[in-house]
């Protein structure tokens, strides 16, 4: 990195800058000879920070529709019934604590009344959705990642 005392390389800025198109990045921050440069772009996406729990980087094959995935799944084209597990609060969903561990559910799990079946991430808190009676898990409407308005429909318990 080449600066002198007041003046800096705009060519080393035009290069973060670059990493951060090409890498898709929110933010870049480098610290060289005492120098620190922090490089980042506006964006109108929301970006999630969570101390408590990492938000998960991934969607789980089975449980991210549109498509459906195994017997009797229901797409997400079709409709969600009126007695879906709707979401209580407007947030961002996760379909596991994190990114390393497996989805809560999947379809064709059978679950109990106040299993967790999902997070939904509000004001940097994860809430879970738990489920409202017991049955088999028919459809998830929702993707990892996703966000959710109050009342939309989640997941479809039989």
């Amino acid at each position: 990195m080449s600066t002198s005392k007041n003046k800096l390389d705009t060519g080393l800025i035009r290069e973060l800058a670059a990493i951060l198109r090409e890498g898709d990045l929110g933010e870049i921050e480098i610290e060289h000879d005492g120098l620190k440069l922090r490089v980042s772009r506006h964006s109108t996406q929301v970006m999630h920070t969570a101390v408590a729990a990492p938000a998960p980087s991934y969607a789980p094959a089975q449980a991210a529709l549109p498509a459906p995935a195994g017997p009797g799944a229901v797409p997400v084209a079709s409709g969600a019934p009126d007695n879906a597990v709707k979401s209580p609060m407007v947030g961002t969903v996760y379909l596991s604590a994190d990114p390393q561990s497996k989805a809560y559910i999947n379809i064709g799990d059978k679950v109990k009344k106040g299993d967790t079946l999902m997070l939904v991430e509000a004001m940097k808190t994860f809430n879970p959705v738990e489920a409202d009676r017991a049955g088999t898990v028919k459809a998830i409407y929702v993707q990892n990642s996703q966000p959710v308005e109050y009342g939309e429909p989640l997941v479809l318990i039989e």
